[in-house]
């Protein structure tokens, strides 16, 4: 196999290690079927190596006929390709296991070369393989586009880059056509939890325009949309259907009579809430409108009555938001603008001044130099930030964590954002203009600047610019206070949580796990003291009033324990089929999971308002295990039947807790 015609991944690799590789792969094919078993684990090793350098997957792509010859697949599972699953491949590569994961590789790498025809089987054609190919992409698009889960934080970086390189490899080979359906609706799936950070998605749909037009595939066969995402992007309305560029749009907006522009500001609202994604040509017409036709801003905007209202009274602060923040490369700032002032909060009476107050900021140097080397430098740093403030205001549950381990901090800075907004917008200004924030923690203030750096190392990536400059803050000022109560013993979060996050966290701290062993411990009471304390039919039909913050143990998508993750409980109630669920937030930046025997997170379809993700009650609990709770004041509660809390507890044994009893 001819290592030129392996893809477009140049083979950089140290010469070294392929020699070694070869070498490996010489033993393996001239030993004896009994002594075969001897060579195979050394060989993967050798390809594991390779695999981890740049050009390493095209390398062993090259060498992938003689592994296979000599044997490297013979009594595993994957000896066989005509049996192998597409959907078994997810968890396979969720597994951690780098033996298993290098087979997993060189088996998807089989499977390329007999979908080229480079390589004969006589079990699989190579349709067949090719048809095996585009399921597995279709099902790992994360993979593919870079995206970050709970899994791929935890997982070895190494192998993120080496597992992104070979979905490249086989994209390019078998043609990006044939997962243009599976792209698209992964893409309908990410926006209905309406993220602020975009990026991704853009670069994702802009992908799509570029297959579409290089005829790579036929969209009259898509039934998923694919128009609907372009154009509200390139050409949300009559005058840019065409995609004519922000200048030539510009310039026609003068010469539009009122009933034109009414039009145009009406189709770019209609586009922006139908995806949630703003076109740089709506930043366009709205600064026209906010200079020339200000009367057509709450059609642009999308405004209902209450939205009309906030701008009505508040006019000049809503252009002066426009006039900073508002432009082509910060565009997406106008959907936040839109949901900030349907929100009423202007008429909290911290809310106004502190945004002037943000308008007029002086930012320290070292935080300007961050925001211009994260986002470049199309906008001032000053601007990137208010439109990343006007995003946070009005899309509180859109905040991302991006692919840092900062949780803590991003479900801080969403819950401050959704429950009280000055404070969060005082937190900006300290950490914007001084370069430091200050947090009392049990009558004694911590100040952020003398706190050496927190989990989050480096630059913070995929994350918007309220998180960019605030989330490495509070991400050492959460070291510290979990630093300040190690000596307590049990789980710092009891202390933590109330201290960080505000008054209206709960004191009575529950906890199923036993801090010095990791066992399970009173499962039973933690299942019933949260139904109590949120379950409808057990707590006297009691909504949940603030946000409140908890803990789960994430599972991958076979029920394996992953990590400890945090996230925010905002409502407990029945969706439109009557089934108690649990609607949270989860800082993850795809809220929408499979944690693994038959527990679907899902955000949308099931009542979810954007942002939410939820999972009915009992498969919440069984992932469950901090929780914060005011017993003083749940109403007497009916008791939850024990058939319902041996159902939850044996749900967890199965799947976090399998090692924990």
């Amino acid at each position: 196999m001819n290592e030129a015609g392996s893809g477009n991944q140049e083979i950089v690799v140290d010469p070294v290690l392929l020699k070694r590789l070869d070498a490996a792969i010489q033993r393996l094919g001239s030993a004896s079927d009994k002594l075969k078993v001897r060579h195979v684990q050394p060989t993967l090793q050798q390809c594991e190596k390779v695999l981890h350098q740049p050009g390493g997957v095209a390398a062993c792509y090259a060498r992938i006929e003689a592994l296979t010859h000599g044997g490297i697949f013979a009594g595993t599972d994957w000896d066989s390709p005509e049996k192998l699953k597409a959907v078994l491949v997810r968890q396979t590569l969720e597994s951690g296991q780098p033996l298993t994961l290098v087979l997993e590789t060189l088996s998807e790498l089989r499977l390329l070369a007999i979908a080229r025809g480079e390589m004969a089987s006589a079990a699989m054609t190579p349709e067949a393989a090719q048809d095996f190919l585009a399921r597995v992409l279709g099902l790992n698009l994360e993979r593919l586009f870079g995206a970050s889960t709970e899994v791929s934080r935890m997982a070895d970086p190494a192998w993120s880059g080496t597992l992104r390189r070979l979905f490249e490899l086989i994209a390019e080979e078998i043609g990006y056509g044939q997962i243009f359906d599976s792209v698209i609706a992964e893409i309908w799936r990410i926006l209905a939890q309406r993220p602020i950070e975009t990026g991704r998605i853009k670069s994702m749909i802009l992908q799509l325009s570029l297959w579409i037009r290089e005829g790579s595939t036929d969209t009259s066969q898509s039934g998923w949309g694919a128009d609907r995402l372009i154009s509200a992007l390139f050409g949300p309305t009559n005058e840019t259907r065409e995609d004519p560029g922000i200048d030539a749009y510009e310039a026609r907006l003068s010469g539009l009579d009122e009933q034109s522009l009414g039009q145009e500001a009406a189709g770019m609202a209609r586009a922006m809430y139908d995806t949630g994604l703003v076109s740089a040509y709506h930043a366009v017409l709205l600064r026209y409108l906010a200079r020339e036709q200000p009367d057509l801003i709450p059609e642009c905007l999308g405004l209902t009555a209450s939205g009309r209202n906030s701008l009505r009274s508040y006019s000049e602060l809503t252009h002066a938001l426009i006039d900073k923040a508002v432009h082509p490369e910060t565009a997406q700032a106008v959907y936040g603008l839109s949901l900030l002032l349907e929100r009423g909060i202007l008429h909290l009476p911290p809310t106004v001044p502190a945004l002037w107050r943000q308008i007029g900021l002086t930012l320290d140097p070292v935080v300007r130099e961050r925001l211009l080397a994260t986002y470049g430098a199309g906008v001032s740093a000053e601007t990137r930030l208010l439109a990343g403030v006007i995003s946070v205001l009005g899309q509180p549950l859109g905040v991302g964590q991006g692919n840092n381990p900062t949780c803590q901090a991003a479900r801080a800075i969403a819950m401050w954002g959704y429950t009280d907004p000055d404070y969060l917008l005082q937190l900006v200004t300290w950490a914007a203009r001084d370069n430091e924030i200050h947090m009392p923690f049990e009558g004694t203030s911590i100040s952020s600047a003398s706190l050496s750096a927190g989990l989050a190392q480096g630059e913070l990536l995929d994350v918007d610019p309220v998180s960019a400059i605030l989330a490495p803050h509070l991400d050492r000022i959460y070291l510290e206070m979990g630093r300040l109560c190690a000596p307590r013993g049990g789980d710092p979060h009891e202390w933590i949580n109330p201290e960080m996050h505000g008054w209206w966290v709960a004191r009575k701290f529950n906890i199923v796990v036993d801090v010095p062993t990791g066992k399970l411990v009173d499962a039973d009471d933690f299942i019933r003291r949260f139904y109590a304390a949120f379950h409808p039919d057990h707590n006297g039909n009691q909504p949940v009033i603030h946000p409140s913050p908890a803990g789960i143990a994430v599972t991958d998508s076979a029920a394996r324990f992953v990590g400890w993750h945090a996230i925010a409980i905002i409502r407990v109630a029945r969706d439109p089929s009557g089934t108690v669920r649990v609607y949270f937030f989860n800082p993850n930046n795809d809220s929408g999971q499979d944690w693994g025997a038959g527990v679907h997170v899902s955000t949308s379809g099931h009542g979810e308002y954007y942002g939410e993700s939820s999972v009915p009650i009992g498969d919440f609990v069984s992932r469950l295990y901090i929780f914060h709770s005011d017993p003083l004041e749940q109403a007497a509660s009916s008791p939850v039947e024990q058939s319902e809390v041996d159902r939850v507890r044996q749900m967890a044994i199965e799947s976090w807790a399998a090692d924990r009893v």
